[in-house]
């Protein structure tokens, strides 16, 4: 897969590529949003982006929390 700064940014060459990480646990979008904002939270936005990452988590708590 060639890289680009558009969808592959520094911040996300960081080890493993978080979209193909994301991709290969199968995980959805919300899932996926918590990796995506925690892994990032150094590199972007910071706190802001832990407390999107919590958005997406408490979110996530409550659609599985349907399912019990």
């Amino acid at each position: 897969m060639t890289k680009d700064k558009i969808n592959h940014p520094p911040h996300y060459t960081q080890g493993w590529e978080t979209s193909e990480y994301i991709v290969s646990w199968g995980m959805d979008f919300l899932e996926g949003n918590v990796i995506k904002y925690v892994t990032r939270y150094k590199f972007k936005h910071g706190v802001e982006d832990l407390r999107k990452a919590e958005w997406y988590l408490k979110r996530l708590i409550q659609e599985r929390s349907k399912d019990e």
